[in-house]
């Protein structure tokens, strides 16, 4: 493994001069990507649905980032990245650990995948473990919602994140291609890069990547801490200002693969290594040391008969480790490990009475261990059976699909370790789930302009092993967390309906939402802190628990309670200027509301109303974009959760193209939070020790040819 290290101390001084491809620059209504070439098409196909499609023409709510959208959007993590897309919000646990949270929802009801299968790592099981991905070396982002979602799990009842980087290529290679990114900025002092390098001929076809992002703790403006949580800290307790405490990152990673390509399809192997140093400001004394590596496999072989279109198959093999250190001594006090494998067949028929459509069958086995004496979950493996169908009927107006899925499910838990635990996960068990779920979509023309869609879906969600088994103090999060292993499966139903119209460079879409939970699980704050042994704190002793240890981490408990999700989404373009160059004008608005059904209280960590208005002038070679995001202030909060206050931040990017012969060379500014606002994202569990980064300008130059 240490071929990676070594690269990587090259990589920032040769990142400039390396070949890169440019993904086509898009528009969607949910997406707001612009085409930088008159040219390209206004659509492209959707791989996360498998029978293809345009994203003007999907059913389900689509958003897509790519090209220089995606180089506006890109960020350390995957959720900062999406967390200004229509709907799409973050966990934002620092700069270094940020998952998607997409209209409301969290954890793992979002689907991560990378190339179609799934991102194995710990993020869905606590906020301060990063996403085992980097936006770096993304090609383009998807975000799926609805029927075709359901095809990856009771688990995507939320949605699905797909980030594509081609390292298993599908297609002969032609000649020498790639794509090079060197980047620095100033609020955390970041210097980052990646380099991409395709060839083959008609084949064979290879792929090369590699990355290294570096950066100190990020500047922000004023205090860490909240003006709430400060007149609720003990008055001799330190006030940091002006940077964010422990949120440095130091991070690298590369990736080789290649495929045999025919008339008829491709098969093709790749190996991926990632390696991450980073900090968490939940604990200053605290930093998480990760390393990720994958072996994947994908093949598709089409026109397998008359009645078979195709028959593709994905497998991947990941071991996955995290150990949580103290910063100074280097001591682990924390060691998670989630190795496992996972596979999937697809198989595409041909139109039988006007339905086309994609059945098959997806399979994983995952071990998790979390070992130490502050491990807050016992050592576990999950395995999952499914199979699922999806189908769907095209005509001059109408677009209808459907699909079901049928998961069969076990999760073991080890139990205690003697030495460790003190009886905290009690004797093994395990836990048996039979999950079904089904969705009907549509999509009406109702002329040249306009349509209308409308979805349904009822799915089940088995538990997680650690809303299951929680029951400790998390050291990188200060909190001591429990479950409970006698829940239920997770029963929802969800509808949308949403108006889109598209007439030349115009676009426009309304849509409405409803979730609602039978027995939705929650994490929540009770208001009691514990020590780490478990003991609560002592009335008579404020500060110290029953058996004498600091009673310090407040208690979160998971809880299943009736839920009912609701929201709106609402986005435009209007093109004013076409002459001598192009002028937009872009207007997203998002809202949800979400509260506990039977006793109508807020649900915790739900994102406010958001409004993001901005501009887009493209002339030659030049590309300038600048927004205004408006967060509104968020009152209706749940038990023992402070409310946020509102915030607006202005950004700013802009680019130059330079051309020579076949290659291309962007070089570009990016400004984010101009007025150096003080700003906190409700959906973060650390909202008030952790506000977003301060005023930064970040410079690049990115090569292509």
């Amino acid at each position: 493994m240490n071929i990676f290290y070594a690269r990587s101390a090259f990589l920032c001084p040769l990142v400039v001069f390396t070949p890169v491809v440019i993904t086509p620059v898009l528009f969607t209504p949910l997406a707001f990507a612009q085409s930088t070439n008159p040219n390209e098409r206004s659509d492209i196909v959707v791989t996360g649905n498998p029978l293809g499609s345009g994203l003007f023409e999907m059913v389900s709510p689509t958003n897509e980032l790519s090209g220089r959208n995606l180089d506006f959007r890109r960020a350390s993590s995957l959720g900062e990245t999406l967390s200004n897309e229509l709907g799409v919000s973050s966990t934002y646990f620092g700069p270094n650990a940020s998952r998607p949270v997409i209209r409301g929802l969290d954890g793992d009801r979002i689907k991560l995948l990378q190339n179609g299968n799934s991102l194995v790592d710990a993020s869905s099981l606590s906020f301060d473990h990063a996403t085992a991905v980097d936006p770096l070396i993304a090609e383009r982002i998807e975000v799926l919602r609805g029927p075709a979602a359901l095809l990856y799990g009771g688990n995507a009842i939320g949605g699905v994140v797909n980030v594509l980087d081609n390292r298993i290529p599908t297609a002969a290679i032609s000649q020498p291609q790639g794509r090079g990114e060197f980047r620095m900025g100033s609020a955390d002092r970041e210097r980052s890069g990646a380099v991409v390098a395709e060839a083959g001929n008609s084949q064979f076809a290879l792929h090369a990547d590699a990355f290294a992002r570096n950066h100190r703790d990020v500047a922000i403006p004023g205090f860490s801490r909240s003006a709430q949580q400060r007149a609720l800290d003990d008055p001799g307790l330190v006030q940091p200002s002006g940077r964010l405490p422990n949120s440095f990152n130091q991070s690298e990673g590369a990736s080789i693969g290649g495929s045999m390509i025919w008339s008829q399809g491709y098969a093709g192997l790749s190996y991926s290594s990632l390696r991450s140093i980073y900090g968490t400001p939940a604990q200053d004394s605290v930093k998480i040391d990760l390393r990720k590596d994958t072996i994947g496999f994908a093949s598709e072989i089409r026109q397998v008969s008359p009645m078979l279109e195709s028959v593709k198959l994905q497998f991947s093999h990941s071991d996955y480790q995290h150990e949580e250190k103290e910063k100074d001594s280097g001591t682990v006090n924390t060691t998670f490990k989630h190795r496992g494998y996972e596979g999937r067949l697809e198989l595409k028929h041909a139109a039988i009475g006007g339905f086309k459509g994609v059945f098959g069958t997806q399979f994983n086995t995952l071990d998790f261990a979390a070992l130490g004496a502050e491990a807050f979950v016992p050592s576990t493996r999950s395995q999952s059976t499914a199979l699922f169908l999806f189908e769907e009927y095209r005509s001059k107006d109408w677009r209808l699909n459907f699909g079901v899925r049928s998961e069969q499910s076990r999760i073991r838990s080890e139990g205690d370790d003697p030495a460790t635990t003190a009886g905290r996960f009690g004797t093994a068990q395990s836990r048996n789930f039979d999950a079904q779920s089904a969705s009907l979509g549509a999509l009406y023309r109702l002329d040249k302009v306009w349509s209308m869609t409308a979805n349904y879906a009822y799915t089940e969600r088995a538990p997680t092993s650690y809303e299951l088994f929680a029951n400790g103090p998390h050291a990188a999060t200060g909190t001591f967390e429990v479950g409970n292993p006698d829940f239920a499966k997770e029963r929802s139903h969800a509808f949308d309906l949403a108006l889109r119209g598209r007439s030349g460079a115009n676009q426009w879409s309304l849509g409405i939402f409803q979730k609602r939970f039978a027995n939705y699980l929650l994490l929540a704050p009770t208001g009691r802190t514990r020590a780490a042994d478990g003991s609560f704190e002592d009335p008579n002793t404020p500060g110290l628990s029953t058996s004498g240890q600091a009673a310090d981490a407040p208690e979160y408990q998971y809880r299943q309670v009736p839920a009912l999700f609701r929201g709106v989404e609402l986005g435009g373009r209007w093109r004013a200027v076409e002459q001598g160059g192009t002028l937009d004008f872009v207007a997203k608005l998002d809202t949800v509301r979400a509260i506990q059904s039977d006793t109508r209280e807020a649900l915790p960590r739900i994102p406010p109303v958001r409004l993001n208005i901005g501009a887009l002038y493209q002339s030659g070679a030049w590309y300038l974009r600048a927004e205004l995001q408006r967060s509104s202030a968020q009152a209706r909060v749940a038990a023992n959760e402070l409310t946020t206050e509102g915030y607006t931040l202005a950004n700013a990017f802009v680019s130059y193209r330079l051309k020579s012969g076949a290659s291309t060379w962007d070089i570009f500014l990016r400004a984010n939070n101009l007025f150096n606002v003080e700003a906190r994202n409700h959906v973060s569990l650390i909202k008030d020790i952790a506000p977003l980064p301060g005023r930064g300008l970040v410079v690049g130059v990115k090569a292509n040819f």
